[in-house]
């Protein structure tokens, strides 16, 4: 395991909220099931900019595969679920099996391809808890850039303009100054 791995999964086990989160996920038991994006990444970025608290998030990101059941209503009840069960109503629960449709891609075979698609790299990342309570990660590119503070167009995600708007309209440089924007 190399050090940004290892760190990042310290950094993670050390936070009782994720573990918690976690935990409710894999007892969901949603085939390849993962908590993604700004949960983790600005978890991260936080910490790292020794931020004393959590910078408040929008949403919970859930991401799941399963090709056997593409019906965005599965999704909605799941979402229901955990808002009911956690009294939390940021969950945000998708099946990337169905997502290429939404984004106009072939469909995706896996997580791991689905997150490589992502507009960034330092957002295309998945933490999940195994059953033996080992935590899991899931990073098409790696954990590089999102420990030495760079945001970058995933190769994969086609849309420039897009990006960028994103980068701007969530003022991510705003928030964690120590952030160069590619």
């Amino acid at each position: 395991m190399d050090t940004y791995t290892s760190t990042f999964i310290e950094l993670i086990t050390k936070n009782q909220t994720i573990m918690q989160d976690l935990s409710i996920i894999r007892d969901l038991n949603l085939p390849d099931s993962y908590i993604a994006a700004g949960y983790i990444r600005n978890y991260i970025w936080d910490v790292l900019h020794d931020f004393p608290e959590r910078t408040p998030l929008n949403d919970i990101d859930v991401v799941y595969y399963n090709p056997d059941e593409l019906d965005e209503e599965n999704e909605k009840t799941y979402e229901q679920k955990l808002k009911r069960e956690t009294g939390n109503s940021l969950w945000s629960v998708k099946n990337q099996a169905r997502m290429h449709i939404k984004n106009g891609d072939q469909p995706y075979h896996s997580i791991e391809d689905a997150l490589s698609q992502w507009p960034e790299t330092a957002t295309a990342i998945g933490v999940k808890l195994e059953n033996d309570n080992r935590v899991s990660v899931v990073c098409p590119y790696g954990l590089e850039d999102i420990f030495e503070f760079r945001v970058k167009k995933s190769p994969l995600f086609k849309d420039e303009g897009h990006y960028r708007y994103r980068v701007n309209q969530k003022n991510w440089k705003g928030l964690w100054p120590k952030l160069e924007i590619y």
